[in-house]
């Protein structure tokens, strides 16, 4: 069959791709930008990518198109297809009808730390010979791929509550039907198709409904959004996660600042100590989230907890991309208040005294239209410097940001470059974050930075093994 996908360089699309080619699909796609991790992966899984949307991509007649729900009415390419008659349907659909329906499913729900807690589980599941399938918004670096099917009976699914289509705007996980569902937290986000809180928290409730009395639920125990949206009502046996939580529940103490050594314990009472690559509090949480969805899946607690300490971080989560002359640079996928927070947090808990440099792109659709503005204000407390871009279709005044020397508000990416290269010094660490691929600027001030340093990194994650 041959399945065209509309989006196809999302995080989530891509994943979709790499599932119907192992399928044995003959797969094309089309998309408006296509930058790495998606682009790589999808070229060298052979699948022919169009830039754009041209209505000539569906010709000829694909036997089915895959819709992204970054697509809408008016797109030339949604255009032709409904005007053709063509066969389609959205990338939930597709996933829940060839892979998910006959899969064990653990779906990972929540506003921050869906990625990176569905990597450790799906990491913790593989380690213990269980070759589960997944689907994950980002690229695990123990696998170096997005999405695959897997042989065992699991399959891991990072559950995003954005709309699925424009032709279904219900949210991506109600198709899922997990067995065991993971909920990291709930905050508000995606401010452009939520009104409020309250819609988000309904539709996590209609996820919460559609889990069977015999599955599970494995909610965070410190989120008073999630603990309400529970109050709705729900039919299937919890469990809770936190740090120093109460003696039967899945509790972490902290063994140092960092997050990289903690002790875990059981609802059972065993406990474990684990030492491993990650850094944070947050990612701390997520690791109990994983423990405990994999013990659900047949893993034993001792097995779980070794597997963490193997756990490799996903490629764009605080991610160091290169070293040089004693300066890291890290790719950072936050576009959250709260996530920028716990990114700049995290590194400044592990490097100690030396200089943080913060770079941000304020992206997303919910930044915008301006709904996060108050928060973001306070979000770069841990950075001893901060550059924010400043694109010329925001909808609000980054300018009330502005902080002197501390928090500078910029309209270029190349002003942005050359002031970083003019004051870096050796020990600093460099953090940019954005979801998109930020105007090319860690590429090029790589570059910049390589041509004047030298020894380039890429990939690596031993930067952050160091204090100062």
């Amino acid at each position: 069959m041959h399945v065209h996908i509309l989006g196809i360089c999302g995080t989530f699309m891509a994943g979709i791709a790499a599932l119907a080619r192992a399928l044995g699909h003959d797969v094309t796609g089309s998309d408006g930008a296509a930058y790495p991790p998606m682009s790589t992966q999808l070229e060298q899984l052979g699948v022919t990518l169009c830039a754009g949307y041209e209505p000539e991509h569906l010709t000829p007649a694909p036997d089915l198109v895959v819709v992204g729900n970054a697509l809408s009415r008016g797109n030339p390419a949604v255009e032709a297809m409904l005007r053709r008659g063509m066969p389609y349907t959205s990338g939930p659909q597709w996933l829940f009808e060839q892979v998910l329906g006959s899969r064990r499913v653990i779906a990972v729900a929540g506003t921050h730390g869906k990625t990176t807690t569905a990597s450790i589980l799906a990491w913790i599941l593989d380690d213990a010979g269980q070759q589960p399938g997944f689907l994950i918004g980002g690229v695990p670096q123990n696998f170096n791929v997005s999405a695959r099917l897997g042989e065992g009976e699991c399959f891991v699914v990072e559950a995003d509550e954005y709309d699925t289509a424009f032709f279904d705007k219900r949210s991506k996980f109600v198709h899922y039907r997990p067995h065991i569902a993971v909920l990291t937290n709930l905050e508000f986000d995606h401010a452009d198709i939520f009104a409020s809180i309250a819609e988000i928290k309904n539709q996590f409730h209609h996820l919460i409904r559609s889990i069977a009395d015999n599955g599970c639920i494995i909610v965070n125990g410190e989120d008073n959004n999630l603990a309400a949206t529970l109050a709705m009502g729900s039919w299937t046996p919890i469990e809770y996660f936190g740090i120093d939580n109460a003696p039967d529940t899945w509790s972490a103490t902290l063994s140092s600042t960092d997050g990289r050594h903690f002790t875990v314990r059981s609802p059972d009472g065993e406990s474990a100590a684990v030492s491993w690559e990650q850094i944070g509090r947050h990612n701390v949480t997520n690791a109990l989230a994983a423990v405990a969805a994999a013990s659900h899946a047949g893993v034993s607690f001792t097995q779980s907890c070794q597997s963490l300490a193997t756990f490799r971080p996903v490629q764009r989560r605080l991610q160091c991309v290169y070293r040089g002359n004693d300066i890291r640079v890290y790719d950072d996928f936050a576009h959250h208040p709260t996530a920028i927070r716990e990114t700049l947090t995290a590194i400044r808990a592990a490097v100690g005294q030396a200089r943080v440099l913060a770079v941000f792109e304020p992206r997303s659709n919910t930044m915008r239209i301006g709904t996060h503005r108050e928060q973001l204000r306070d979000a770069f407390e841990s950075a001893d410097q901060t550059w924010i871009y400043r694109p010329a279709n925001l909808d609000w005044d980054l300018n009330a940001l502005a902080d002197g020397h501390r928090v500078q508000i910029e309209p270029s990416v190349d002003t942005i470059i050359a002031q970083i290269v003019a004051v870096v010094r050796p020990a600093d660490h460099i953090v940019i974050m954005s979801n998109g691929d930020f105007l090319g600027l860690q590429r090029r001030l790589i570059k910049r930075l390589q041509a004047d340093l030298g020894s380039v990194e890429l990939g690596g994650a031993d930067a952050i093994k160091v204090s100062h």
